[in-house]
């Protein structure tokens, strides 16, 4: 029972941390993550832990972020609305990319991550309610 007890203490105080930051952190990752993709490409310098597609894990990884940020500050969002705004988004940055002419361009493939990372996110968030649910 005391175990039950400390769980479920825990429970509470992760979902009003997650409440109470969550109002303030997705705007600013948000805002930040656009003027990352928007901003004028530059050439990047080869380190050791680059590998040929490393954007594809980038793009994946920051939109699997943004999703979940995303579904943490308004978990009630369907599927339909959760895909119909972020990936008009991802798709919205890619063009913009193309159109600017700043040195970046559209690339299908960089869409392709973006969907699959919100996709996960959406999934694991799902799973995550799930398990709080069971606590």
């Amino acid at each position: 029972m005391k175990n039950y007890y400390q769980q479920s203490n825990i429970k509470k105080l992760l979902d009003n941390l997650i409440k109470k930051y969550s109002k303030i952190t997705l705007p600013i990752y948000w805002a930040f993550l656009t003027y990352m993709l928007l901003r004028p490409g530059i050439e990047n310098k080869e380190y050791s832990f680059m590998f040929k597609h490393i954007d594809k894990v980038i793009h994946f990884s920051i939109f699997f972020l943004l999703g979940f940020l995303f579904r943490v500050r308004f978990p009630k969002t369907t599927l339909l609305y959760f895909f119909l705004i972020l990936i008009s988004y991802a798709l919205l940055t890619e063009i913009l990319q193309d159109v600017m002419k700043l040195g970046r361009s559209l690339e299908v493939l960089d869409a392709v991550a973006d969907t699959l990372g919100l996709s996960l996110s959406f999934y694991i968030y799902n799973r995550y309610e799930k398990f709080q649910n069971r606590i």
